[in-house]
């Protein structure tokens, strides 16, 4: 799938850099890929954080924005897992 705008929420921000809320089917490895969140790069700046919400999974990773280039390239890392398990 490609990124949908309408999924990204921003929660909040300041000093230039935001919190995210971003909710789609898209496993991790294909939103993290370079150039997913380019619909965005007027919005993102570097170390912007994003909450990724694999609604298919369902899996939560906390990402950043390592690169928005002047051609509105937007790159992100890898993600790191919340782990969603319950031990009790």
């Amino acid at each position: 799938m490609a990124f949908n705008a309408a999924n990204l929420t921003r929660m909040a921000g300041a000093s230039g850099v935001s919190l995210w809320h971003y909710t789609s089917a898209d496993s991790i490895a294909t939103v993290n890929s370079a150039g997913y969140f380019n619909g965005a790069s007027s919005m993102m700046n570097i170390r912007d954080v994003i909450i990724v919400v694999d609604s298919n999974t369902p899996t939560t990773n906390l990402a950043n924005v390592l690169t928005n280039t002047s051609a509105g390239v937007v790159d992100i890392s890898n993600g790191t897992a919340i782990v969603e398990t319950d031990g009790d």
